[in-house]
């Protein structure tokens, strides 16, 4: 109970001086990540429990699996069907190309730890999350465009990145048999049959009763909410990949509904919001803490620093060729594609699943500082190199861009944008 406490007396001590460390361009994981750092067993050691207790898994995936949900159910049916631009070439051709390339480089620098392991570092590390560099997608600076394209790629991309996480941790548990990803692809099939179905029925379900009166505002907006919640559980207990199901819901739900509740996916996307906060603080005290005291190696420095660099700005660059877009804008969409909440929930995945002698540690301390340096760097570095990138490319050449920004979708409203 200590530890709850503690956890709550941070989180609101943080609320009530937000607007301070917001003026300072300090960003809110950024506080929370440190101040689980002080609190927890890397420093004074106040909270009870570890990464792997069974209420920090829980509160963890049940973070996830909201805001996987509220940004699947975001995307406009009408812009997914009329519109195609920048974030389509992130999402399938970036993504795959960051995954491989992560890949590499952990095989590189950690020659002894297998393929599968490193397709695992690799991928848990893929997605981004545009909140932590909320500055850029909410810069009026930035061209319209340009911020548009970053928020529905970490809006979409952590979705699309979960079943290559789960194939990669399959692959490596098989032991050279074929059972553990066999029974992952299984998953996950079975996984994007339930959100289809379940998302279409509760969608359809919650249009039918908007549209005959017998709902109210406040309970619209916790049906979409439940609605999530609902397809991730039923994933889970069908023996289905519940982040999966949750994910491909979002979209089924927003097909079934016609859009017609997107105005009431608020009460989702704060607590997907929320919730996130009490994730930071856990990550600061049970992941970083332990790691930082303890000594980590120089490859895993190295590698948070590519990951962050040459393997998020490489796929970047290639999957925007043709577009003509300046080398400026392909380095500043490169540079914010920040590690976050999705990527500390995969962690603790492979952390709950994974046994030691399976390289467990390259995959803790690679990803744990990859993650910790995004939340510094990105956090400390959005509103600055916003402002800079944009007046400098509106001078340059600002029909560019104004003929760009009419290509992409609006962003959705959920995690990106709170």
């Amino acid at each position: 109970m200590i530890g709850l406490v503690i956890l709550a007396g941070v989180v609101f001590a943080y609320a009530i001086v937000a607007g301070l460390f917001d003026r300072l361009s300090i960003t809110g994981p950024l506080v929370l990540m440190v101040a689980g750092l002080i609190v927890g067993p890397g420093g004074l050691d106040l909270f009870t429990g570890s990464v792997g207790s069974e209420s920090v898994k829980t509160l963890t995936e049940l973070a996830l699996a909201v805001i996987l949900f509220s940004d699947a159910s975001s995307v406009s049916i009408d812009s997914a069907r009329t519109e195609a631009g920048v974030s389509v070439r992130l999402l399938g051709i970036g993504l795959p190309l960051t995954i491989a390339l992560g890949a590499v480089a952990c095989h590189l620098l950690f020659p002894s730890a297998s393929w599968a392991i490193c397709g695992l570092v690799g991928s848990l590390l893929a997605p981004t999350d545009a909140a932590l560099g909320l500055a850029v997608v909410t810069n009026q600076a930035v061209p319209a465009s340009i911020r548009s394209a970053i928020n529905i790629e970490s809006g979409l991309n952590d979705g699309l990145a979960t079943p290559f996480v789960y194939f990669f941790l399959a692959l490596a548990l098989s032991n050279s048999t074929t059972g553990h990803w066999v029974r992952s692809l299984d998953q996950v099939l079975a996984a994007i049959v339930i959100g289809l179905v379940v998302g279409l029925a509760l969608g359809w379900l919650a249009a039918w009763a908007v549209a005959r009166g017998l709902t109210s505002a406040r309970s619209r907006q916790l049906s979409v909410l439940i609605a999530g919640l609902f397809c991730y559980g039923l994933g889970i207990e069908l023996g289905a990949n519940g982040f999966v199901a949750a994910y491909v819901a979002g979209f089924a739900f927003t097909i079934g509904s016609k859009g017609s509740l997107a105005p009431d996916a608020e009460l989702c996307e704060e607590t997907g919001l929320y919730t996130s906060f009490a994730v930071w603080v856990l990550f600061g005290a049970f992941l970083l803490g332990p790691i930082l005291r303890s000594g980590v190696s120089w490859q895993a420095v190295l590698y948070a620093v590519l990951s962050l660099t040459v393997i998020r700005m490489v796929p970047v660059a290639l999957s925007l060729i043709g577009t003509g877009f300046h080398l400026r804008t392909l380095a500043f969409i490169g540079w914010f594609g920040p590690r976050g909440l999705a990527s500390v929930v995969f962690t603790i995945v492979a952390i709950d699943s994974l046994p030691h002698d399976l390289h467990l540690q390259t995959v803790v301390d690679a990803a744990t500082l990859t993650i910790a340096l995004s939340v510094l760097l990105h956090g400390l570095t959005s509103r600055p190199l916003a402002l800079r990138y944009g007046r400098s490319i509106t001078a340059d050449d600002p029909e560019r861009i104004a003929g760009a920004e009419g290509k992409l979708q609006k962003p959705p409203p959920g995690r990106s944008l709170p």
